[in-house]
Protein backbone atom coordinates (compact mmCIF):
# COMPACT_ATOMS: atom_id res chain seq x y z
CA UNK A 1 0.00 0.00 0.00
CA UNK A 2 1.62 3.29 -1.11
CA UNK A 3 1.56 6.57 0.80
CA UNK A 4 -1.25 8.05 -1.29
CA UNK A 5 -3.49 5.06 -0.61
CA UNK A 6 -2.79 5.24 3.13
CA UNK A 7 -3.49 8.99 3.08
CA UNK A 8 -6.80 8.57 1.27
CA UNK A 9 -7.83 5.62 3.44
CA UNK A 10 -7.32 7.62 6.63
CA UNK A 11 -9.02 10.69 5.15
CA UNK A 12 -12.17 8.87 4.06
CA UNK A 13 -12.32 6.64 7.15
CA UNK A 14 -12.36 9.69 9.44
CA UNK A 15 -14.73 11.56 7.08
CA UNK A 16 -17.23 8.70 7.10
CA UNK A 17 -16.99 8.36 10.89
CA UNK A 18 -17.49 12.10 11.36
CA UNK A 19 -20.58 12.06 9.14
CA UNK A 20 -22.33 9.29 11.08
CA UNK A 21 -24.86 10.92 13.39
CA UNK A 22 -22.96 14.17 13.98
CA UNK A 23 -24.09 16.43 16.81
CA UNK A 24 -25.42 18.95 14.29
CA UNK A 25 -25.58 18.18 10.56
CA UNK A 26 -25.34 21.81 9.46
CA UNK A 27 -22.29 22.42 11.65
CA UNK A 28 -20.73 19.20 10.39
CA UNK A 29 -21.02 20.41 6.81
CA UNK A 30 -19.60 23.84 7.62
CA UNK A 31 -16.63 22.35 9.46
CA UNK A 32 -15.65 19.65 6.94
CA UNK A 33 -16.19 21.66 3.76
CA UNK A 34 -12.60 23.07 3.76
CA UNK A 35 -11.26 19.50 3.77
CA UNK A 36 -13.66 18.54 0.98
CA UNK A 37 -12.50 21.55 -1.07
CA UNK A 38 -8.83 20.73 -0.46
CA UNK A 39 -9.13 17.12 -1.64
CA UNK A 40 -9.84 17.78 -5.37
CA UNK A 41 -7.23 20.56 -5.38
CA UNK A 42 -4.60 18.14 -4.07
CA UNK A 43 -5.69 15.55 -6.62
CA UNK A 44 -5.52 18.04 -9.51
CA UNK A 45 -2.05 19.31 -8.56
CA UNK A 46 -0.45 15.98 -7.53
CA UNK A 47 1.55 15.63 -10.76
CA UNK A 48 2.26 19.21 -11.84
CA UNK A 49 2.94 20.54 -8.35
CA UNK A 50 3.41 17.68 -5.87
CA UNK A 51 3.96 18.79 -2.29
CA UNK A 52 6.48 17.53 0.22
CA UNK A 53 5.52 14.55 2.36
CA UNK A 54 5.49 16.89 5.37
CA UNK A 55 2.92 19.14 3.70
CA UNK A 56 0.66 16.24 2.78
CA UNK A 57 0.92 14.83 6.31
CA UNK A 58 0.01 18.16 7.90
CA UNK A 59 -2.93 18.65 5.54
CA UNK A 60 -4.28 15.26 6.63
CA UNK A 61 -3.89 16.19 10.30
CA UNK A 62 -5.72 19.47 9.69
CA UNK A 63 -8.52 17.62 7.88
CA UNK A 64 -8.88 15.23 10.83
CA UNK A 65 -9.06 18.16 13.27
CA UNK A 66 -11.86 19.67 11.17
CA UNK A 67 -13.74 16.37 10.95
CA UNK A 68 -13.57 15.72 14.68
CA UNK A 69 -14.79 19.26 15.33
CA UNK A 70 -17.54 18.74 12.80
CA UNK A 71 -18.72 15.50 14.38
CA UNK A 72 -18.98 16.75 17.95
CA UNK A 73 -19.01 20.53 17.31
CA UNK A 74 -15.95 22.36 18.57
CA UNK A 75 -17.56 23.17 21.91
CA UNK A 76 -18.38 19.55 22.77
CA UNK A 77 -15.39 17.34 21.93
CA UNK A 78 -15.43 14.83 24.84
CA UNK A 79 -11.68 14.68 25.49
CA UNK A 80 -11.52 18.44 25.86
CA UNK A 81 -14.51 18.40 28.23
CA UNK A 82 -12.43 16.06 30.39
CA UNK A 83 -9.40 18.34 30.13
CA UNK A 84 -11.57 21.31 31.11
CA UNK A 85 -12.78 19.38 34.18
CA UNK A 86 -9.18 18.60 35.18
CA UNK A 87 -8.28 22.27 34.87
CA UNK A 88 -11.39 23.50 36.68
CA UNK A 89 -12.64 25.30 33.57
CA UNK A 90 -16.09 25.37 32.03
CA UNK A 91 -14.82 26.01 28.50
CA UNK A 92 -14.06 23.30 25.95
CA UNK A 93 -10.91 24.55 24.19
CA UNK A 94 -10.82 22.18 21.21
CA UNK A 95 -11.49 25.19 18.98
CA UNK A 96 -8.14 26.64 20.07
CA UNK A 97 -6.43 23.48 18.79
CA UNK A 98 -8.19 24.06 15.49
CA UNK A 99 -7.09 27.67 15.29
CA UNK A 100 -3.51 26.80 16.26
CA UNK A 101 -3.53 24.33 13.36
CA UNK A 102 -5.07 27.04 11.18
CA UNK A 103 -1.80 28.95 11.61
CA UNK A 104 0.67 26.08 11.91
CA UNK A 105 -0.28 24.18 8.78
CA UNK A 106 -1.11 26.97 6.29
CA UNK A 107 2.18 28.63 7.28
CA UNK A 108 4.11 25.57 6.12
CA UNK A 109 2.06 25.38 2.92
CA UNK A 110 2.60 29.07 2.20
CA UNK A 111 6.32 28.62 2.81
CA UNK A 112 6.41 25.75 0.35
CA UNK A 113 4.63 27.70 -2.37
CA UNK A 114 6.61 30.91 -1.77
CA UNK A 115 9.98 29.15 -1.95
CA UNK A 116 9.21 26.81 -4.83
CA UNK A 117 7.73 29.57 -6.98
CA UNK A 118 10.58 31.88 -5.91
CA UNK A 119 8.18 34.51 -4.62
CA UNK A 120 10.67 35.20 -1.85
CA UNK A 121 14.00 33.73 -0.74
CA UNK A 122 14.62 31.78 2.44
CA UNK A 123 15.21 33.94 5.47
CA UNK A 124 13.58 36.56 7.63
CA UNK A 125 11.33 38.06 4.94
CA UNK A 126 10.03 34.62 4.02
CA UNK A 127 9.25 33.87 7.66
CA UNK A 128 7.53 37.24 8.09
CA UNK A 129 5.37 36.86 4.97
CA UNK A 130 4.45 33.28 5.87
CA UNK A 131 3.20 34.43 9.28
CA UNK A 132 1.35 37.34 7.64
CA UNK A 133 -0.35 34.91 5.26
CA UNK A 134 -1.43 32.61 8.10
CA UNK A 135 -2.79 35.52 10.13
CA UNK A 136 -4.63 36.91 7.09
CA UNK A 137 -6.15 33.49 6.45
CA UNK A 138 -7.27 33.29 10.06
CA UNK A 139 -8.84 36.75 9.88
CA UNK A 140 -10.62 35.82 6.65
CA UNK A 141 -11.99 32.67 8.28
CA UNK A 142 -13.37 34.78 11.13
CA UNK A 143 -15.11 36.93 8.50
CA UNK A 144 -16.59 33.79 6.96
CA UNK A 145 -17.91 32.77 10.38
CA UNK A 146 -19.48 36.22 10.74
CA UNK A 147 -21.10 36.04 7.28
CA UNK A 148 -22.48 32.56 8.00
CA UNK A 149 -23.87 33.78 11.32
CA UNK A 150 -25.57 36.73 9.63
CA UNK A 151 -27.02 34.50 6.93
CA UNK A 152 -28.24 31.65 9.14
CA UNK A 153 -28.84 33.19 12.56
CA UNK A 154 -29.04 30.72 15.44
CA UNK A 155 -28.18 27.78 13.16
CA UNK A 156 -24.56 28.98 13.12
CA UNK A 157 -24.13 29.12 16.91
CA UNK A 158 -22.35 25.74 17.11
CA UNK A 159 -20.18 26.69 14.12
CA UNK A 160 -19.07 29.92 15.82
CA UNK A 161 -18.25 28.06 19.03
CA UNK A 162 -17.68 31.23 21.06
CA UNK A 163 -19.15 29.62 24.21
CA UNK A 164 -19.91 33.08 25.57
CA UNK A 165 -16.26 34.22 25.43
CA UNK A 166 -16.26 37.87 24.37
CA UNK A 167 -12.66 37.76 23.08
CA UNK A 168 -13.12 34.52 21.13
CA UNK A 169 -12.42 36.02 17.70
CA UNK A 170 -9.25 37.78 18.84
CA UNK A 171 -7.96 34.74 20.73
CA UNK A 172 -8.65 32.55 17.67
CA UNK A 173 -6.45 34.79 15.53
CA UNK A 174 -3.86 34.92 18.30
CA UNK A 175 -3.69 31.12 18.36
CA UNK A 176 -3.27 31.06 14.58
CA UNK A 177 -0.38 33.50 14.85
CA UNK A 178 1.25 31.38 17.57
CA UNK A 179 0.77 28.34 15.35
CA UNK A 180 2.41 30.08 12.39
CA UNK A 181 5.39 31.19 14.49
CA UNK A 182 5.76 27.67 15.89
CA UNK A 183 5.67 26.22 12.39
CA UNK A 184 8.41 28.53 11.15
CA UNK A 185 10.60 27.93 14.19
CA UNK A 186 10.14 24.16 14.46
CA UNK A 187 9.78 22.98 10.87
CA UNK A 188 11.90 25.25 8.63
CA UNK A 189 15.09 23.17 8.60
CA UNK A 190 13.24 19.89 8.10
CA UNK A 191 11.14 21.52 5.41
CA UNK A 192 14.24 22.86 3.64
CA UNK A 193 15.71 19.35 3.44
CA UNK A 194 12.48 17.98 1.99
CA UNK A 195 12.29 20.80 -0.55
CA UNK A 196 15.84 20.08 -1.67
CA UNK A 197 15.01 16.38 -1.98
CA UNK A 198 11.89 17.19 -4.00
CA UNK A 199 13.87 19.50 -6.30
CA UNK A 200 16.31 16.69 -7.13
CA UNK A 201 13.56 14.28 -8.16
Amino acid sequence: MNKSTVWLTIFFAVLIWSGIEPKDSFTWFLEVVPALIALPILFATRKKFPLTSLAYGLILIHAIILMVGGHYTYAEVPLFDTIADWMGSERNNYDKVGHFAQGFIPALLAREVFLRLEVVKQGAWCNFLVCCFALALSAFYELIEWWVALATGEDAEAFLGTQGYVWDTQSDMGMALIGALASVILLSRWHDRLLLKLKKQ
